[in-house]
């Protein structure tokens, strides 16, 4: 059996293993261990406040085995922090932690200041646009982190149902990922392959693997989250989860080029880095796409820019705040080479 084959049949898991809550609470409670969940938001108004009361209820009041639930906000102009407080989480804007720091606005950014401001040992992200939210999204996710200790990153696998009114419900969805991750992956990094959901939203992390890694500011984090730690640890530090099914939004197809362009950024900074690409391909940082309007077709532009965060342990507010033990010489050596394009502005003044 090759490294990929027993991957598959050891660390990949289903949600129904990691259904009994008060099973996993006593294993929290003998390892001594935290549980922080960060919903990232931006204008999440129409589903937040359902997804942050039905966790609530179900890992907060019955059964406490998270110690915060906790929003990060990219700077929502509807009421996604009004009723994500009165659901019980607490609410904050990304802008103000770290305030020292130039501040960008994306998904990434969010998840990087979470990692600053929230205290848990074990970090779990969900997406805040999930209309079938169930308590399995954080026990599915937490459970292989608690009973397997070489595991240090976790994440989720689904169905997505999406349905056209009048027509049959078909599983569908993932288009990035089958489009354009998958392919690079199958090119250049094969046994990342593995995951059945790489971009997945849903992911779990113990804090001594995330605060050694850089964080994209946008849609890039969960690809250089996955190629970053293959490249420190092998696959042996990952574990994927079955969820079932989740129902979310479904995005555009421009929402999508641009979500792709993101990626695409931070994965040739990667070639680069692993000795695939030489030289610059960068560009102008500017995505070309076309819209219709009145009949005719207008190139649009997009400036998507994907910076990167330095990873947290290197950052000496949170060394003072954690007392958190500098990099070592070769990992250090290996992350840095990642962030070539780390902006001036993360640099705490």
């Amino acid at each position: 059996m090759d490294t990929v084959d027993r991957w598959l049949a050891t660390r990949t898991f289903h949600h129904g293993q990691f259904s009994e809550v008060g099973e996993l609470m006593r294993q929290k409670e003998k390892l001594g261990l935290s549980l922080s969940l960060c919903i990232p938001t931006l204008d999440e108004a129409a589903t937040i406040g359902a997804v942050v009361s039905r966790l609530h209820a179900a890992l907060r009041d019955q059964v406490p085995l998270l110690d915060e639930i906790a929003v990060i906000d990219s700077g929502s102009t509807d009421r996604t922090l009004e009723l994500a407080a009165a659901a019980g989480a607490s609410v904050y804007r990304a802008a103000d932690i770290l305030p020292d720091i130039v501040p960008h606005r994306g998904k990434g950014e969010n998840l990087w200041k979470a990692l600053y401001q929230l205290k848990g040992d074990i970090l779990i992200f969900i997406d805040a646009d999930i209309t079938n939210i169930h308590p399995r999204f954080v026990t599915g996710l937490v459970g292989p982190l608690l009973r397997h200790p070489e595991v240090g990153y976790v994440k989720s696998f689904y169905e997505r149902p999406h349905c056209r009114h009048g027509e049959e419900c078909l599983l569908g969805g993932g288009r990035v990922t089958e489009i354009l991750i998958r392919p690079l992956f199958s090119l250049y990094f094969p046994e990342l392959t593995s995951f059945i959901q790489p971009l997945a939203g849903e992911y779990a992390a113990r804090r001594s693997v995330l605060e050694h890694l850089s964080f994209p500011v946008g849609y890039g984090v969960e690809t250089a989250h996955l190629v970053d730690l293959h490249a420190l640890h092998g696959l042996g530090i990952f574990a994927q989860t079955d969820m079932g099914q989740r129902c979310h939004r479904r995005r555009s197809n421009s929402e999508l080029g641009r979500m792709a362009f993101a990626i695409l950024q931070v994965l040739e900074r990667r070639l680069r880095a692993h000795g695939h690409r030489r030289g610059s391909t960068e560009g102008d940082g500017l995505l070309r796409q076309f819209g219709q309007y009145n009949g005719t077709y207008r190139q649009e532009t997009h400036c998507i820019a994907e910076p990167e965060r330095p990873p947290m342990g290197e950052v000496e507010a949170y060394q003072r705040l954690r007392v958190c033990s500098p990099l070592s010489h070769d990992r250090r050596s290996k992350v840095a080479d990642i962030a070539i394009d780390r902006p001036a502005a993360v640099v705490e003044s």
